[in-house]
């Protein structure tokens, strides 16, 4: 039982972070995206994007080790899987609703902009800065003198653990709810660096593959592009975050509910069963996630986010294949 509750904990760690590398922000698939398509290769922009998000996972492990003695004695109690879920379930709610009403992800970036101060990363009261926070620049491609320099591959790495420590919604879900829950401090830092390696894989996806398809086959404009992605991560957290709420509220009412599952006759653990853990990844991954794609591709078209026709661009490329 303490096994399948720290698996099902980790599971979540990593989703976090897969739902967090696809909302675009100054650590997410932008700075890959960008630095791809200014750099007019796939593989640049994965391995800046690579570095950024390994510096990002390193620091979300290390502050994940300090929650957890920071937190550990306020969350140890009877019921904690379903108080997990409620409190996961409210603020991924509250974050999705933030994200589709006011098109940003709400964090705080106080330490991180100190950091990158005392670094020399920027200037105070820098206004490439504010805009790299703002979500209008790019940190792994760009620097305060240019918008198309590239800095050294090894800054994107610092870069990525300053990123770090701006805090928000995901930040307060993984370090108040899910590291303090760990069986050991020896784990602790599991829950951050699992949310790291989500982000980074939807990173490296989106950001050297799928954006690119998007912005081919789909001919999705920057514009579009921002907004399918936005739409996507906001549903998939106000969407998730209600069956997150509804499913704790069950568990801590009708604690039995956690053993019981529908046998699937796989032979691997944590499959050979769908139970309301099971049925709650299956729900906000591909349920929500993939009507949330396609809507929001449709959304996106009838916005007019597309690129134009174009004849002479279309001959051209039929010329290179």
């Amino acid at each position: 039982m303490i096994l399948t509750g720290l698996l099902y904990l980790l599971a979540l760690s990593l989703i976090l972070g897969v739902i967090h590398g696809i909302t675009p922000d100054e650590h997410t698939w932008p700075i890959t995206f960008s630095y791809a398509v200014g750099s007019g290769t796939v593989k640049g922009g994965g391995k800046a994007g690579l570095l950024f998000s390994t510096g990002f996972t390193l620091q979300r492990a290390l502050m994940s080790e300090i929650a957890y003695f920071i937190f550990v004695g306020f969350l140890s109690q009877p019921l904690f899987n379903g108080i997990v879920y409620v409190i996961v379930g409210i603020v991924m709610a509250i974050t999705g609703a933030y994200i589709l009403n006011k098109g940003v992800y709400l964090h705080w970036h106080w330490l991180e902009k100190k950091l990158a101060v005392i670094l020399k990363i920027h200037a105070k009261n820098s206004e490439y800065q504010k805009k790299e926070l703002q979500h209008k620049a790019n940190p792994a491609c760009c620097t305060e003198n240019t918008q198309y320099k590239t800095i050294p591959m090894k800054m994107a790495f610092v870069h990525g653990v300053i990123a770090g420590f701006g805090f928000g919604a995901f930040a307060l879900i993984l370090f108040t709810s899910i590291t303090p829950a760990m069986p050991t401090p020896w784990l602790a830092w599991l829950p951050g660096f699992l949310f790291g390696v989500g982000t980074m894989i939807t990173q490296i996806i989106i950001g050297s593959g799928l954006m690119l398809l998007l912005t081919k086959t789909k001919k999705l404009t920057k514009k579009g592009i921002n907004f399918l992605t936005k739409y996507i991560s906001g549903n998939m957290l106000y969407y998730g975050g209600i069956a997150f709420t509804l499913a704790g509220f069950l568990i801590i009412l009708f604690p039995a509910i956690t053993s019981y599952g529908i046998p699937t006759s796989i032979n691997i653990p944590n499959l050979d069963s769908i139970d309301i853990s099971f049925a709650l990844v299956i729900t906000v991954i591909l349920v929500i996630g993939s009507a949330s794609y396609f809507k929001g591709l449709e959304k996106a078209e009838k916005l007019g986010f597309v690129e134009k026709h174009n004849p002479k661009k279309a001959r051209a490329l039929l010329k290179k294949i």
